[in-house]
Formats: C-alpha cells, structure tokens, sequence
C-alpha cells in the first residue's frame, strides 16, 4: 500500500515568517525615519550657518558702501543749516549707503540704520536694520532733531516696523565700536562715544555674542569692518551751526 505526502507550510512557520517580516518592516521605516530627521537637522543646519554667513556679507556691504552726504537741517522754517550726515551711537548707526538689501550693489543710495533692540521675550537683544531710499538733503534733514553746541547731532529715534529685516536675533549684548584716528601721543583707539562731529571713523566694530551657543551650529561673532573713504570732507561746503 503507497502513501501519498503533499509539501507544504504549518501554521506556525507561517506565523514565523509574518513575525520576521513586521519585525524587518519596522526596522526599515526606523531606519527611513533616523535617515529623514538626520536629514532635516543638516538642513536646518546649513540653513542657519547661510543666514550666519549672510548677516555678516550685509554688515560689511552696509558699512563698506558708506557714502559722505549732507542735510539741511531746519532749527526755524525760514533757516537752513547744512551739516554733515551720520550717526555713530552705541546701540545706533545711521548713514547714506550705496548697498541696498533688494537690489545689492546696482540700486541706488539707501539711508540704513541698524539699531540694537530688546528681543521680544526680553531674553537677549536683537540688531534690526531700515533702509529708506536716499533722496537728498531735505530728507536727511527731516531725521535731525537738534543740534548741540559742540556740532553734535541728535536724531529722532527710529521706530522698528514690519520692514525692519532682524540681522541677528537672541544675542547676549550687541554693542558698536568706532575706530578713532591716532592724535599724538594716542594710537587709534576704539571707543563707544565717538566725539568727532563731522569725521568718519576709520572702521566700525559690532560686537556681539549669542544667548546660546551650540557647538554644532554657527555662531554669530563680532564684525569689523574698515571704512575707506578717498573724499576729502572739505570738498562738502558744510555750515557752522553756531
């Protein structure tokens, strides 16, 4: 008498084979998953470090492209004093520039103001810029308040809007130096309170540090940057406000 066999799988070999599949299946989409996040992070990664190397090309295409002007200043309706265009503050910087955010090296003149601001949440401070297309000497004027008796001006505060562009945000301190011209005995020296009315500095320091380091990131540092100006000053016919 033959016997006849048939081949085939038991249910529990089929039960080990769905288990090793789910488990090579989660395994897979573990691994896509580390894979996707790994790649988000290098993105944001490279994303911050662009911004980092992009912050630090505006501020030295700002200040480089400085640019001497003039403002009619009005003390009284009918008076009209010409004086030198600039602001050199500690926590402000205000002049005529031939760089612009939009339009780089080809626009035409921008008034820039960068200014150190309280960060939102008054966890560090932040540095803003404003441009304003540069039109002559009424407008500068217009953004004068007083001037002192030493020729010293004083400008009226510049309010951030929704077009201030944030160049570093959650930063420790954010404070702006001036390199003063060597005056025998003295080397040239960087001070916060530039005294020379009607001078340039020689270069601006922007010092900063961030709120938080991370050793994976890119950090914001300080910038310096020469001004080099060829004009002679005198060139300017510039009034004497008293």
């Amino acid at each position: 008498m033959s016997t006849h066999s048939e081949r085939g799988m038991t249910l529990v070999e089929i039960l080990i084979a769905i288990t090793l599949l789910s488990v090579l299946s989660v395994a897979v989409l573990v691994a896509m998953r580390i894979g996707f996040n790994t790649m988000d992070k290098t993105d944001a990664h490279l994303v911050h470090d662009r911004r980092i190397a992009n912050t630090r090309r505006i501020i030295e295409n700002e200040i480089a492209g400085f640019m001497y002007s003039i403002a009619w200043f009005h003390p009284e309706p009918r008076a009209r004093i010409t004086v030198y265009f600039a602001e050199w503050a500690p926590r402000e910087m205000r002049f005529v520039t031939a760089y612009s955010l939009d339009d780089g090296w080809r626009g035409r003149p921008q008034i820039a103001v960068l200014e150190v601001i309280p960060a939102p949440d008054n966890r560090g401070v932040r540095l803003i810029m404003n441009e304003a297309p540069y039109t002559g000497p009424e407008q500068t004027g217009a953004m004068i308040s007083g001037i002192s008796p030493d020729g010293a001006l004083s400008f009226a505060p510049p309010l951030p809007n929704a077009q201030s562009f944030v160049l570093a945000d959650r930063l420790a301190y954010c404070r702006f130096l001036y390199l003063e011209p060597p005056r025998a005995p003295r080397p040239a020296m960087w001070r916060t309170d530039w005294e020379m009315s009607g001078r340039v500095p020689l270069g601006v320091r922007i010092e900063m540090a961030p709120l938080e380091t991370r050793p994976a990131e890119a950090q914001m540092t300080s910038v310096t940057v020469p001004i080099n100006i060829t004009r002679d000053p005198a060139t300017l016919y510039v009034d004497s406000p008293f």
